[in-house]
């Protein structure tokens, strides 16, 4: 079996390097040309053409632009990347009856409620990342072509930035830090989506009436600001010399940014275990694995 992975360097796609590797011929691609092959989203058609060159059996598409504040000015080019080229991935997936992988975003909601978001739930995005998003989602949809979406969100990873390295940074510097308490999710390892989404590649090609739109995130739930709190806690109870005294909580109407920010973003993964017989870890776990890794402890 021949897989491609798209954006390879990313938090989710380094980790997906590892776990797919096990399951076939793995050709891993950045933005960057190579032999002749391009992973870059904005060149659409050299894109098309490695996969036609290809020909592969999977898509793991790991690429996305990210820049959530950024995409607000730039929404030509999020939509390019998020929306466009998604429809062409799916469109060369289907001509070659391949499997199309992809990560999505709780980002495609309102964002409003306490109840975990569903598969079926309404759409409806509350800012141009999330619009763009949701763009490449219909795409690949409405191509027919075998896909899995997992919408995920609150990634992290121990290799780049991330939420808790910079709250750790913050505290070895500042008494006080204030944290936003009223926005909800759940931190979601790269470790776990990369190791979830091999297992589910595997079932899926025995059983393509697996294709589909799915929710996979940590169990439980937590706010930046417990979020913060828990990051704090743990790296003091392990030897971490931090200069805070106290993490505030704020609401986020008390740190503006360019692009509005959903306030819920639970996500219900029952169909994902279920469909699976898969069990997702709560989200302490995977933070605590990951601080141990940053802390060297």
């Amino acid at each position: 079996m021949k897989i491609l992975l798209l954006g390879k360097n990313g938090q989710v796609g380094w980790e997906l390097q590892r776990s797919l590797e096990p399951l076939g011929q793995l050709i891993a691609l950045d933005r960057q040309t190579a032999d002749g092959l391009c992973g870059d989203l904005a060149d659409l058609a050299a894109v098309r053409a490695t996969i036609r060159q290809i020909k592969p059996d999977v898509i793991v598409n790991a690429a996305a632009y990210t820049a959530v504040d950024k995409a607000e000015s730039e929404a030509e080019l999020a939509f390019i990347v998020n929306g466009q080229a998604m429809q062409v991935l799916a469109e060369e997936a289907a001509a070659l009856n391949a499997w199309l992988v992809h990560y999505s975003t709780d980002y495609v909601f309102n964002g409003t409620g306490s109840v975990p978001w569903l598969e079926t739930d309404a759409v409806g995005p509350v800012n141009q990342y999330g619009a763009s998003k949701l763009a490449g989602e219909q795409a690949i949809i409405a191509s027919g072509c075998k896909h899995l979406i997992f919408r995920t969100s609150w990634v992290y990873a121990a290799r780049g930035n991330n939420f808790a390295k910079t709250m750790l940074r913050l505290a070895k510097d500042r008494e006080t830090l204030n944290v936003i308490a009223d926005q909800i999710g759940a931190p979601t390892g790269a470790d776990l989506i990369a190791d979830v989404s091999a297992l589910a590649i595997r079932q899926a090609l025995q059983q393509p009436e697996l294709s589909g739109v799915y929710h996979l995130a940590a169990s439980g739930e937590v706010s930046w600001h417990g979020y913060a709190a828990h990051v704090i806690a743990f790296a003091q109870a392990n030897g971490e010399k931090l200069a805070v005294t106290a993490v505030n909580p704020i609401d986020t109407t008390a740190y503006p940014t360019p692009a509005q920010r959903p306030l819920n973003s639970r996500l219900d993964t029952q169909k994902l275990r279920a469909k699976f017989y898969l069990h997702l870890p709560d989200w302490q776990s995977g933070v605590n694995r990951m601080l141990r890794e940053v802390l060297n402890k």
